[in-house]
């Protein structure tokens, strides 16, 4: 097993599980997180947790596998890297990568493609592309562009800077820098708190903020009223609505 999978009641934790060569990404480790990420939909998982095991969160492409395959870049990225991603992006559960250590080349774009991310002080982000030749993939453009804006995008992808936490933190790459020993207490609370919730509610949300990206406003109202309606015939909407109302625990069922 190169993927461990826990579950602490609506919490799944997908920890990439490669600590020898950096959760360094095979065509195994690829298959397992995708086979995870596919039972992340069931409706008892309400967040999901997405981590690295020893000093790296994933140092991108494992190149000793690439390079012994006949199984080029593009192909690679059809296959494994693109599903993935789209997987963790469109998936109506809140995602969180809790970022160990460093995240190069491809391990950015899985990085970004999370709806939130806790860093440790000790992690690290290297694009890694343009060094051997290569171009940003898996996302690393598309989110990057969304983030930073094209100008700063542009500057630290094609200088391989290693950016550390506390600049990540400062550019909104992260959106939380703790202590090491913190890192993974600290998306458990995250993640229990977001479990807690409707879950259809914050997964609609999560849909409303993906098409607000590239919607027009016209768009983005006819779905927030879809979605609002959709939301107001859930069995236990009136019943929330009285224990919101009278101070009482909302349900989340």
């Amino acid at each position: 097993m190169v993927l461990e999978v826990k579950r602490d009641g609506h919490v799944l934790e997908l920890t990439l599980d490669r600590p020898d060569a950096m959760n360094a990404f095979t065509a195994d480790l690829h298959n397992e997180l995708a086979k995870a990420l596919k039972d992340a939909r069931g409706p008892d998982v309400r967040a999901v947790i997405v981590t690295g095991a020893g000093r790296a969160f994933t140092a991108g492409q494992d190149l000793e596998e690439a390079q012994n395959s006949d199984t080029g870049p593009g192909e690679r990225l059809r296959r494994f890297y693109n599903p993935n991603v789209r997987a963790i992006h469109a998936i109506e559960k809140p995602v969180i990568a809790a970022i160990n250590g460093v995240a190069a080349g491809a391990g950015v774009g899985l990085a970004l493609a999370c709806d939130l991310r806790i860093a440790s002080e000790k992690a690290s982000f290297v694009p890694a592309f343009v060094s051997i030749g290569l171009i940003p993939d898996s996302g690393t453009s598309w989110f990057t562009t969304r983030i930073l804006g094209e100008g700063r995008a542009f500057e630290w992808l094609t200088s391989n800077r290693r950016l550390k936490a506390a600049e990540a933190l400062a550019w909104g790459l992260v959106h939380e820098v703790v202590g090491p020993d913190s890192l993974m207490a600290r998306a458990r609370e995250h993640a229990a708190e977001l479990a807690s919730k409707p879950g259809e509610a914050v997964g609609m949300t999560k849909r409303l903020l993906r098409q607000a990206v590239t919607g027009t406003l016209d768009e983005q109202l006819e779905l927030e009223r879809q979605l609002q309606q959709a939301a107001s015939e859930h069995p236990a909407y009136a019943e929330r609505v009285a224990a919101f109302l009278s101070k009482q625990p909302v349900s989340t069922s």
